[in-house]
């Protein structure tokens, strides 16, 4: 093992976040997952770059860029010795390791000795190069399946506008309704609990949370934590196939994000941030309603009835009831549901391949880092 200061150069970028440029035609590297773009540059090197607040991530690049000051630039001082996209590798396993180090109040943050004190096993270079193509592969795959699911989800939305039209437009002039006419919605919201309520022993009953929402449905039932749920509060706040639930209190971007309940295996209730809405499916398919509830259109209106308050923004009943939604033939929302499920049958093989792939990496990443 060596001590990682040993081997690297390490500094941090000096521009505020507001530098960007839209326009820009560098990278420019914050502490956010996605890079944003600037006119000039400052670096021009291969690196790891880390996160120095928030939850942390790790990026590899090479080329010119600029950063963020509080973002790690961090340098290979002999490449003979230490191969960079190890390092990158290295660095992504341990950045684990550096969010139990991280300290701070609302952001947390790392300091430049959690770097330079780490502890990288550094064997010889050739050594190096295959671990670090072997994870190049696995990641690569990895990669290829996630931008077929998007190509997936992209073609479902194009689906959606073929035959439905633009929610933004209507250009199909498709009748309105309230949604308070065509769906109940609970009077209680979800089931609140304390953290000491919550189990890890895999016993308990699931809770449905904002993060198990992806696109219009909740992924990974499966793996939702569990908690301690007494009789009543199960048969009050448990979920049924095809409810719908949405987000009414988050930050802004989330305020309003639904999901589909579809799969259930097992009783699941859904937590105190979230509605429960039942549709009338004999007016709307709940496929249909979903995706048009997860629109732009429908966000449009919940900015206009949001609460906001401090770091989170609200919304209740009423609003919900009072959204506008479009009610095309119930056999068009049919046709668009079934073009769906076959969508769905693909993405299902897609991510099962993609599941072992991401456990093959976990496994690799800690064969070679521990």
């Amino acid at each position: 093992m060596a001590r990682l200061g040993d081997y690297t150069y390490i500094k941090t970028g000096k521009l505020d976040a507001n530098a960007s440029s839209d326009n820009g035609i560098y990278p420019f590297f914050t502490c956010s997952k996605e890079s944003l773009l600037i006119d000039t540059y400052s670096y021009d090197c291969e690196c790891v770059l880390v996160a120095g607040n928030g939850d942390l991530n790790i990026k590899y690049y090479s080329g010119k860029f600029d950063a963020y000051q509080r973002t790690y630039i961090i340098e290979s001082n002999n490449k003979e010795k230490l191969f960079v996209r190890y390092l990158y590798y290295f660095l992504d396993k341990y950045v684990e390791t550096l969010r139990e180090q991280s300290i701070g109040g609302v952001i947390k943050y790392i300091k430049l000795g959690n770097l330079t004190e780490a502890h990288i096993p550094l064997p010889p270079l050739d050594k190096q190069r295959k671990i670090a193509a072997a994870l190049d592969k696995v990641s690569d795959l990895i990669s290829k399946r996630r931008q077929q699911l998007d190509m997936l989800d992209e073609l479902v939305k194009s689906r959606f506008v073929e035959i439905f039209g633009d929610p933004m437009t209507n250009p199909h002039n498709l009748p309105k309704v309230m949604l308070g006419s065509v769906l109940t919605i609970e009077p209680q919201n979800g089931l609140y609990k304390p953290q000491s309520d919550y189990v890890s022993d895999g016993t308990g009953v699931p809770i449905l949370r904002i993060d198990s929402f992806y696109d219009g449905k909740v992924s990974n039932l499966s793996s939702l934590k569990r908690l301690i749920c007494s009789e009543i509060e199960l048969k009050r706040y448990s979920l049924y196939e095809n409810d719908i639930v949405i987000n009414r209190v988050n930050s802004i971007e989330y305020l309003g994000k639904c999901g589909l309940i579809q799969g259930l295996v097992e009783n699941t209730v859904f937590e105190s941030n979230m509605m429960r809405l039942h549709v009338d499916e004999h007016k709307f398919h709940p496929v249909y309603i979903t995706k048009l509830l997860c629109s732009e259109f429908i966000y449009q209106q919940i900015l206009k009835r949001a609460k906001k308050a401090v770091n989170q923004a609200s919304i209740n009943q009423k609003d919900v009831q009072s959204f506008v939604v479009y009610m095309p033939p119930i056999e068009q929302q049919d046709q668009f549901a079934a073009f769906v499920a076959q969508t769905d049958k693909s993405k299902l093989a897609i991510q099962k391949s993609l599941e072992k792939l991401k456990i093959l990496k976990k496994a690799l990443m800690q064969e070679y880092f521990g």
